[in-house]
């Protein structure tokens, strides 16, 4: 069949409209693909304008609230299951810790009801407003809700009554809760996220291993929390995915879910090159080791130790290079620990680190891994390394991805499977220091605008003090008069 020159054109011109259609194609799945924002977006301050904060859809960490202390303080109670004492707390507890001791420092009246710890001694702090009424734990572990509902009952027609409370979790439980409509509870973690995280655990379950029925048992839970959800006043959540469940799953209205992301000390946790040298000097760490990982927290099943310590063996095994040039440091303890030393020299175990051995073991390394497999709320180890500088690779959850590892530019996200964990740890190597600390630049610039202490505290103080005002407009709390920074 000849071809002619109209055959030629229109060819042509059938290739230059399907060459559009795949950009415009291309372009709507990039500007769309994030329901929030997203760091690869170029965003601008919005105009100012008037905003009720209690239905603010994204998370209250983008607004700029004012550093002055309020001119109403506030009596706020507090229910926590246990209170931290040294380098053994979890994310609830640090949370806990860091959060009231700022608004304690703000000028805030705190009385903490808790349990006693598992020593004898308890933590003092140079703050005359921070009173704690501890009780006997149950059982179980959880606070005696009988005990420190008398507690609370004493302290809240003692003075003046509380202008706001608060539940970590379920402290204080529903049944006590449901007539406080002056509440706030945070979820560090629900019953509908670990879902993902029984789905992870059962595809990595060896033969051998006996089946669970976790994912059975886990439906359950969740009709439970959708059913006695609603007796809290107000939610926290502490991601934008949790939020977005709240809302959706849980359907809580949107007025009564607030997203305010946790907050680390960045006094504290922050970037300091000399002290990262001499940490890896102390501990042996020779020059000639080109990329440092990082991993911290408790080394059991659920935080994926055994993912990452067979992607590690695997590595070392085939690639004399990479073993070479690379080492890692675990910071923590628990049952993978010796698991990790038989890795060789290469590994080193350094055990639980207090806050201020932990800041310099942020610094010595070049890139922080979470590998965890479990999708409940966010673990104040990315947050901590954030504010420290440095790039991070995690596990592809919701929470972290919807909230931390935004992005490429910021760190390296992988599927909880052996093979995606050592593709993405050889992307790293590959990489190279420089590029990871480019990655580190970027994610502290970010995380210094959402995920310090004092952007937290000044979050939920403005949350108690919506609360507080009982929907009273002469207060005005409920209302913000500024750009939003996203």
């Amino acid at each position: 069949m000849a071809i002619t020159r109209t055959s030629i054109w229109s060819f042509r011109s059938f290739c230059y409209i399907i060459g559009l259609l795949c950009v415009f194609s291309f372009l709507s799945v990039y500007w769309c693909r994030c329901p929030g924002p997203c760091y690869s977006q170029v965003w601008e301050p919005k105009q100012k304008q008037t905003i009720n904060l209690l239905a603010f859809p994204s998370a209250w960490n983008h607004i700029a609230f004012p550093s002055e202390p309020p001119l109403k303080l506030l009596k706020i109670a507090v229910f926590v299951k246990k209170w931290p004492h040294r380098s053994q707390a979890g994310g609830l507890e640090r949370h806990a810790l860091t959060l009231h001791l700022g608004l304690a420092k703000r000028g805030h009246e705190i009385h903490i009801f808790t349990t006693f710890p598992s020593n004898s001694s308890f933590p003092r702090y140079p703050v005359s407003n921070l009173y704690f009424h501890i009780s006997k734990p149950t059982a179980g572990g959880f606070l005696d809700q009988a005990s420190v509902w008398k507690q609370f009952q004493t302290q809240n027609s003692t003075g003046r009554p509380f202008d706001a409370v608060h539940s970590e979790s379920v402290a204080l439980r529903h049944t006590r809760a449901r007539n406080l409509h002056n509440l706030a509870v945070s979820w560090h973690g629900i019953a509908y996220e670990t879902i993902h995280s029984d789905i992870i655990q059962e595809l990595s379950r060896a033969p051998e291993e006996p089946q669970a029925h976790a994912l059975a048992e886990r439906a359950t839970k969740v009709v439970e929390e959708v059913k006695f959800f609603p007796r809290y006043a107000h939610h926290v959540a502490t991601s934008d995915h949790a939020g977005d469940i709240l809302k959706r799953i849980y359907m809580i209205p949107q007025e009564r879910v607030h997203i305010i992301i946790n907050g680390v000390d960045e006094a504290i946790f922050k970037p300091d090159i000399a002290e990262g040298k001499e940490f890896k000097k102390k501990i042996g760490i020779p020059d000639s080791k080109s990329l440092v990982l990082g991993m911290a927290g408790r080394l059991v099943k659920d935080k994926g130790y055994p993912l990452m310590f067979e992607a590690l063996k695997q590595m070392f095994e085939e690639n004399s290079t990479f073993r070479d040039t690379t080492v890692v440091l675990v910071a923590g303890d628990g049952p993978w620990a010796a698991r990790y030393r038989d890795l060789g020299e290469n590994v080193r175990i350094l055990g639980p680190l207090d806050q201020a051995q932990l800041t310099k073991f942020y610094n010595a390394i070049d890139i922080f891994v979470n590998p965890t497999l479990r999708a409940q709320g966010l673990d104040h180890t990315l947050l901590e390394a954030t504010l420290s500088g440095k790039t991070l690779m995690a596990t592809r959850l919701a929470s972290i991805t919807g909230s931390v590892i935004v992005g490429t530019k910021i760190g390296y996200t992988f599927s909880p499977t052996v093979k995606s964990a050592k593709e993405t740890l050889y992307r790293v190597w590959l990489d190279g220091r420089g590029a990871l600390e480019k990655k580190g630049e970027a994610a502290l610039h970010r995380g210094f605008e959402l995920f310090t202490a004092t952007k937290m505290v000044a979050a939920y103080e403005r949350l108690f003090l919506c609360i507080a005002s009982g929907g009273n407009n002469n207060d005005n709390y409920w209302e913000f008069h500024s750009p939003v920074l996203f």
